[in-house]
Formats: structure tokens, sequence, C-alpha cells
């Protein structure tokens, strides 16, 4: 694969991503942990289909006698599952989305937390500004409706739990620790069907009486298979061809979609201070992502 190749379907999987906000403001009946399960359901059913015949019958006993690891990975999973569309419900989609895209700067601070992974100086700056960003969009919540303020602490939910699930990969990855370090690292792709799964089995209970029409089944099955499965497997394979940097710099392109999408698919226009608080995270982010790729090109011309 190409690089502009590469790049392009990163994009593509950008696009799908950003489109769950808009989706969501046109459901009939269904509203959060509903929302939520029958999502999560879809998403179980595509990726089980499609990782079953990639890796046949390997991948259930590989889930049988997962690791900790991976069960940890799926168990956040879960919760990036649960509370993305519990905070879609309750508060604007730019909110949630600009929530999010501070993740890569907390798995950077717990890298350095946890791993003991050094941080330059631009990063460091770049979790400043970015937490400068999230705390004024916070203090704008605060002035307003409870619910889009609890919203966007659910949201928060999110890059925590990535940066965990990151954090944690990272480590096995890098072995520490592990003297079977030189054995072949364990494939973590079906920690993300296992986060489907107990995504929907705990939200089951919560969603019930179930009250989605047909049309609302339509939309989240479209959201389970379309926005969730597809680009997961997408960007998998995309980790191959593109450092993880780009990848991040990239993936910033799902805050500006979906932001458009909701206001021009549901009348949804972000407030002063999300748009105030997300210029100051894109910003923190764009500047830290583009430096990083910068150095490491010019270390690899010297």
């Amino acid at each position: 694969m190409t690089h502009r190749r590469a790049v392009l379907l990163m994009i593509v999987v950008t696009l799908l991503w950003s489109i769950a906000g808009v989706v969501t403001r046109h459901l009939d009946a269904a509203r959060s942990f509903e929302v939520t399960f029958w999502r999560s359901l879809f998403n179980a059913i595509a990726l089980a289909v499609a990782l079953s015949a990639m890796r046949g019958a390997g991948l259930w006993r590989q889930i049988a006698t997962g690791s900790k690891a991976l069960w940890i990975s799926g168990l956040c999973w879960s919760v990036m599952y649960t509370a993305f569309m519990v905070a879609i419900t309750l508060t604007t989609v730019a909110n949630v989305l600009i929530t999010m895209a501070i993740g890569p700067l907390i798995t950077a601070l717990f890298a350095r937390i946890f791993l003991h992974h050094h941080l330059p100086p631009r990063t460091w700056i770049a979790i400043a500004v970015g937490g400068a960003g999230i705390a004024w969009m916070f203090a704008g919540d605060a002035g307003g409706q409870g619910a889009s303020l609890g919203g966007t602490l659910i949201a928060l939910a999110v890059p925590l739990a990535a940066a965990i699930n990151w954090t944690v990969l990272q480590h096995i990855s890098h072995g520490a620790g592990d003297p079977d370090a030189d054995a072949p690292q364990e494939d973590m792709l079906p920690a993300v069907l296992i986060g489907a799964v107990i995504s929907a089995a705990v939200t089951l209970p919560l969603a019930w009486p179930l009250q989605a029409t047909a049309h609302d089944l339509g939309l989240l099955g479209m959201l389970g298979v379309v926005q969730l499965a597809i680009p997961c497997l997408i960007v998998v394979r995309l980790t191959r061809e593109l450092p993880g940097p780009e990848i991040a710099l990239l993936g910033l392109l799902e805050v500006v979609f979906g932001t458009l999408w909701a206001w021009i698919g549901a009348g949804e226009r972000p407030a002063d201070t999300a748009l105030t608080g997300g210029a100051l995270v894109l910003g923190a982010l764009v500047a830290n992502e583009a430096l990083a790729l910068t150095t490491r090109t010019t270390r690899r011309l010297a």
C-alpha cells in the first residue's frame, strides 16, 4: 500500500467515525443506554462475522484462553463504546468530540507515569494547553444545563479508557519485565469484539424496556457496522503503514467532520466556549504531532 493510499483510507476512517452524532440526532424513540446497546450489539455481530472469516475457529479459542491484557483491553473498549454514546445523548456532539480529542495527550501523560517514557517539552506544553481548553469548555457547561455538563464529564471517560488501553498495549509491545519478550506478541484485535459484547451485555438491563422503532434499528445498525466495525478493522491494518503520530494527527479530522455534520444535518451549532476550547485542544494536538513528525523526518534524513 502506498503512503498516499494509506492517508486517504485514514481520512475515510475519520469520515465514518464522525457520523455517530448526526445519525443519533435523527432517532425516533431510542435513548441513552438503549442507543448504546443496539450500536454495540450490531458492532459485535459485524465483528464476530468479520473476525471469524479472517481467523476461523482460532478466534474463539484465543478469546477463551485470552490473557489478562486482552481482557483489560476489551474492558477499555467497552467503556469507550458505552461512554461515547451515553455522552452524545446528554450534550452536544462538539463537546463530546473535543473532549475525546485530548486522548493523545492523556496517553502521553500515562506513558510518562506508568511506562517512564520521556516526554519532550513540546508535549508538556501541549498537555497544559489542551487541559486549559477542556477546562474552559467545562466552565461554559457549568453555567448551562446540568445534563450537558454531565455528558461532557461522561465523555471524559472515553480518552481516559483509551489512554489506559494504549498504555497496556505499549507495555505488551515493549515486553517490559517479561522474560519471553522476544516471543511473538499476542494479537489484540479480538479485544475490540470483547469490548462490544461487554458493552451490549451491560447496557441491556439499563435499556429495558426497549423502545427503538424499525427506523431506529436501521440507523443504529448502520452505526454498529459502518461507523464502528468497518473503520476499526481498517485502522488496525493502517497501523502497519502509517506512524502513530500521523494516525493521531489525521484522526483529529473526526472532530472537524463530526461537528460539521451535526451543525449541517441537525442544526446543532457549537457553543462559543466549545469553539474556543476546541481551538485550544486541536491547536495543541496539531502543533505537537506536526513537530513530532518533523523531528522524526529530520532524524531519518540525517
